[in-house]
């Protein structure tokens, strides 16, 4: 009997400061950012496991909600524990937390958001407390089909890693993410690596991305999901050759934007991202196949609502079919243009 999982996937999950404030609940020292995901949750939650990449930290009350650094010239992020809460509502399972800001809490901001996603029931791959932890690859079946998930980051924005816990962070290093799919590869039937990598705000990967997503495909990778330019990337489902000879073909999606973000550098397409949905195919035989690729482009949206700004992630397709009295005649034009444009950088075939 065949077995089926279907997967989503978005891109960066950004909290500017704005955002947090945004969703700081009148008259209480809480906060909630329900809303600002309600209109994506149903497809979210549709799957049978969603991955997300936390671009944030969980660091903790005694540090600010995301501030400029003098000493590195980059903004560090943190959020409000609530954030987790919402997320794992919203439909993710997994959260990727290894990327350029990471570290922006510092080993012990890294540390306390495992521990809030922990606490959250919220899974985690990239980062880790211990070398143990490290050492141990995220699986997990999911209807039958054993999935694993890698994921490493091109740098940490400065922020020194630990030169006596070099484990903390899983650093984009091509030896050792050949290594890890090596080891890997045996235990699992979808493979799938997530890499924050690429030049920001560029609608297309670099050479030198295209030659390391090539390489990691052909030693085993199924899936290469990746983040960090603040734009859409294309998506392309390469045909490689197995170890055995076999024909496999693979998925990429170079960059899924940004899932949540306000206006970065006055650019609009920094607020705009996708879900990228698939089907692994498991059959008697053991081998797998993925089906079903589709792509549904995203707008983090700032509008005003009882005389404050808020946000929402809306699915532009079917705002543009539907809109509400929160996308007047002047927002609706500004998103058919950057609809257009994400459903040229993707690929028309999955939109």
């Amino acid at each position: 009997m065949k077995r089926k999982a279907t997967i989503a996937a978005v891109g960066d999950i950004l909290m500017w400061r704005e955002q947090i404030d945004s969703a700081k609940i009148p008259g209480a020292d809480r906060y909630s950012f329900a809303d600002m995901f309600a209109p994506v949750a149903p497809i979210l939650q549709g799957a049978d496991f969603t991955i997300g990449n936390l671009e944030t930290t969980f660091s903790g009350k005694t540090q600010p909600y995301q501030i400029g650094s003098a000493r590195t010239g980059f903004p560090r992020f943190n959020c409000p524990d609530e954030l987790a809460t919402d997320l794992l509502h919203s439909g993710f399972d997994l959260l990727t937390t290894v990327n350029n800001h990471c570290l922006d809490g510092g080993p012990q901001g890294l540390c306390r958001t495992l521990d809030v996603l922990d606490q959250h029931k919220l899974a985690h791959t990239g980062t880790y407390r211990t070398k143990e932890e490290a050492s141990t690859f995220f699986t997990k079946q999911v209807n039958g089909i054993r999935i694993g998930v890698l994921a490493y980051t091109y740098g940490t924005n400065k922020q020194q890693v630990p030169a006596d816990s070099p484990w903390l962070v899983n650093l984009l290093v091509q030896a050792k993410i050949e290594q890890d799919i090596t080891a890997l590869r045996s235990q699992v039937d979808l493979l799938i690596v997530c890499l924050h990598f690429g030049v920001e705000f560029r609608f297309s990967p670099t050479q030198k991305q295209r030659y390391l997503v090539q390489s990691l495909l052909e030693r085993g990778a199924d899936v290469i999901l990746g983040a960090h330019p603040h734009v859409l990337q294309p998506v392309v489902t390469p045909l490689v050759t197995t170890g055995d000879g076999r024909k496999k073909r693979t998925l990429v999606a170079y960059s899924l934007g940004n899932f949540t973000s306000e206006r970065m550098l006055a650019f609009d397409h920094s607020q705009c991202g996708a879900i990228l949905r698939f089907t692994v195919e498991k059959a008697e035989t053991g081998e797998t196949a993925i089906t079903g690729i589709s792509v549904v482009p995203t707008f983090s949206q700032r509008y005003f609502s009882g005389g404050r700004a808020r946000f929402r992630v809306i699915p532009m397709r079917a705002y543009l079919r539907k809109p509400d009295k929160h996308l007047p005649l002047r927002a609706r034009r500004r998103l058919q243009k950057l609809w257009s444009r994400s459903v040229q950088i993707i690929g028309r075939r999955f939109v």
